[in-house]
């Protein structure tokens, strides 16, 4: 009976335990539930206490599913593209620039060959008249030093000049007509020689293929009488139009040489502000360049005439001031009209002397040009007029492709102008903006533009 009962009493105390434990469990888990955090183990509890208090802190798994949160509805990630500019390589860049703007200089180009080659009269009138203003111009100052009025000085000078132009030409004109029979005759003489000559040579050439030759020429004039005589209709209206060109050239000069600078004056006008000051320094370089010009090449052209022409009357050659005057006229055509014009004495010499005298004539041509293009030239142009053999030989190749012979006269003193045009407007522009003035014109933009801000605190000015 006392067994039974200790017994009873040991599970009766087991039980009390287990509902304490039970009890504490209870609170950690509605701790656990209020947010609060479980209590630490203290040191003064028994360690089974605090192995059975870990134990039964693992919480146990819910008897609900989880909650699983609804996925967030976000836009699909775009991926971000590069600036197009910023992955053009930057040559490419500078190259797609340049282009576009030489293809607007280019039309501008097209369209102004185009309105030229309409109004080319006009065109060529005012660039003669600006050669020849250019050479009687000194004349102009020097009679108004004298005293003489701008009107009266102008009008001397104007009819003196016109009126050794108008003598010159027609004393070519007189000497042509006067020795053309005694030329024909020659030149009839001339070929009988040459044939004997060809017959004689050792080129075995046949009598019956030079009278072939001769046969085939005049058949060849007789089937194109149509198109020489539509030649001739056509040369009447070249003549009309070289004498209007001429009525033209002679007022522009007249206007020119008496109110010159006022003209100049007018033309600065409709030049933008921020280039006036440029193109004010420019305009009296290249005018000088321009009357350096025409001097240089009216002396040069002199001596050559006189020279050649020496040569030719003492050789006894027929038309020997004929062609003297066609030298000096050929000279304004830089090396081209030296060619031409040594060609023709060379080919009237043959014709009419022999080949002696041709050969003769030919080596006189030859020593006057040496000396001019190595003496004279350097001597008399100097530094005004700088343009090189090959760019003098393409301005009047592509002048004479344009406008005919005055295009070819013309090209050379324009480039001449425009080269010191160009260097004076470059050299301008670099002393401007050593001067603290800045760029002429507006800044660089664009995709090519480098910033060239400096940085200042750390910062970039735009």
């Amino acid at each position: 009976m006392a067994k039974r009962e200790g017994w009873l009493g040991r599970l009766g105390n087991k039980l009390n335990r287990m509902e304490a434990r039970l009890n504490e469990r209870r609170a950690e888990v509605e701790a656990e539930t209020s947010g609060d955090l479980p209590r630490p183990v203290g040191p003064g509890r028994a360690p089974e206490s605090a192995a059975a208090e870990a134990v039964a802190t693992v919480p146990a798994p819910p008897s609900y599913p989880p909650v699983v949160p609804a996925p967030h509805l976000a836009a699909p990630a775009v991926p971000v593209r590069p600036d197009p500019a910023s992955v053009v390589p930057w040559g490419m860049r500078v190259a797609a620039e340049a282009s576009w703007r030489l293809l607007l200089l280019a039309g501008m180009l097209w369209v102004l060959m185009k309105v030229i080659s309409e109004v080319r009269l006009v065109v060529l009138a005012f660039a003669a008249a600006m050669l020849v203003t250019a050479m009687l111009q000194p004349f102009v100052v020097r009679l108004r030093r004298l005293g003489l009025p701008r009107g009266l000085a102008t009008a001397v000078t104007a009819i003196l000049g016109f009126v050794v132009i108008g003598l010159v030409g027609w004393f070519v004109v007189w000497q042509v007509m006067e020795n053309l029979d005694d030329l024909s005759d020659r030149v009839r003489d001339g070929i009988n020689e040459l044939k004997l000559w060809a017959l004689d040579s050792p080129f075995h050439v046949t009598e019956k293929q030079i009278n072939d030759i001769a046969k085939n020429l005049s058949e060849t004039i007789g089937t194109n009488t149509e198109q020489i005589t539509s030649a001739g209709l056509q040369g009447v209206t070249v003549l009309v139009e070289v004498l209007t060109g001429i009525l033209l050239a002679m007022f522009s000069t007249l206007f020119l040489l008496y109110d010159g600078k006022r003209i100049w004056n007018w033309a600065l006008g409709l030049v933008p502000s921020a280039a006036r000051a440029g193109v004010a320094g420019a305009g009296p370089r290249a005018w000088r360049t321009l009357t350096a010009y025409v001097r240089g090449t009216v002396i040069v052209a002199l001596i050559d005439a006189i020279f050649i022409g020496l040569g030719i009357y003492f050789l006894d050659v027929p038309m020997a001031v004929p062609l003297a005057v066609f030298i000096f006229l050929f000279a304004f055509i830089p090396l081209v009209g030296a060619v031409v014009s040594g060609a023709l004495a060379v080919v009237v010499a043959l014709v009419t002397q022999g080949v002696f005298t041709a050969l003769m004539v030919l080596l006189v041509v030859l020593a006057v040009q040496q000396i001019e293009g190595h003496v004279l030239q350097p001597f008399i142009l100097g530094r005004a007029v700088r343009v090189h053999p090959l760019a003098v030989v393409l301005s009047v190749a592509a002048g004479g492709m344009i406008a005919g012979i005055g295009g070819a006269v013309v090209a050379v003193p324009l480039v001449a102008v425009t080269n010191t045009v160009v260097g004076y407007l470059k050299a301008y522009s670099r002393e401007q903006h050593h001067l603290g003035s800045g760029m002429i014109g507006p800044a660089p933009h664009g995709s090519t533009a480098l910033s060239v801000a400096p940085e200042s605190e750390g910062h970039v000015t735009p």
